[in-house]
């Protein structure tokens, strides 16, 4: 156990951030992916004294396969896809739309619930910290660095408390910067890392979000 909770994690990890000097905190705003991602960026943003919103991204799966992701949508209409799955599988144009559409809607109903009609912050021309509570396969955090750059991020930078050293490396591909607290060999699950690992609710996430909002970093919004 390295964390206490992810109020600690995001602690340390805003206190890293500060200290690597790895791009300009200045002009970042940090993006927590829900749930729990969203205490751990509420520190870091604190820290790094950056306004705070949430990226919501859905994966669009296989219909006879749904963990195997075929791409990923998020806001404003964005699309990723995989085109080696999509290829591969010989996905029809009309499945795509029609899983598309569906996770759409469930995408649009998460954006409702935690920003309670809030625009998005606006991340063009700035950099996007994406923080979690932590990464296993990595699947989430790359559709994540995927979507913000194409919602306008200058450059990406992916911050977690704990991550595998081989997932990391493949992050290292789609964003600019990758930090870790812990990167452990022997990796089994992210909750190993900490004392207390209880889920995040949404009521948590809307209040931490309005709190960030209140305070004078708000930011610039679309």
């Amino acid at each position: 156990v390295v964390f206490r909770n992810r109020v600690d994690a995001g602690r340390q990890l805003g206190a890293k951030l500060l200290d690597a000097g790895a791009f300009q905190v200045e002009n970042a705003v940090v993006l927590g992916l829900p749930r729990g991602g969203v205490p751990v960026a509420f520190e870091v943003a604190k820290a790094i004294a950056a306004p705070l919103d949430v990226i919501v991204v859905r994966k669009l799966g296989l219909p006879w396969q749904p963990e195997l992701a075929m791409g990923a949508i998020g806001e404003d209409g964005v699309r990723v896809l995989n085109p080696e799955v999509v290829s591969s599988s010989r996905v029809s144009e009309s499945s795509l739309a029609a899983a598309e559409a569906r996770e759409r809607a469930e995408l649009e109903a998460q954006v409702a619930k935690y920003r309670r009609g809030r625009p998005r912050l606006t991340l063009y021309g700035r950099t996007a910290v994406i923080v979690d509570d932590g990464i296993a396969t990595g699947s989430t955090a790359r559709a994540a660095c995927q979507v913000a750059g194409m919602l306008g991020a200058a450059s990406v930078a992916l911050a977690v408390p704990v991550a595998p050293p081989d997932t990391l490396a493949q992050l290292a591909k789609v964003a600019d910067h990758v930090i870790a607290l812990e990167s452990p060999h022997l990796f089994i699950a992210v909750g190993e890392w900490y004392l207390d690992f209880s889920q995040t609710t949404d009521d948590e996430v809307v209040a931490l979000l309005e709190l960030a909002a209140s305070r004078p970093t708000g930011g610039p919004r679309k």
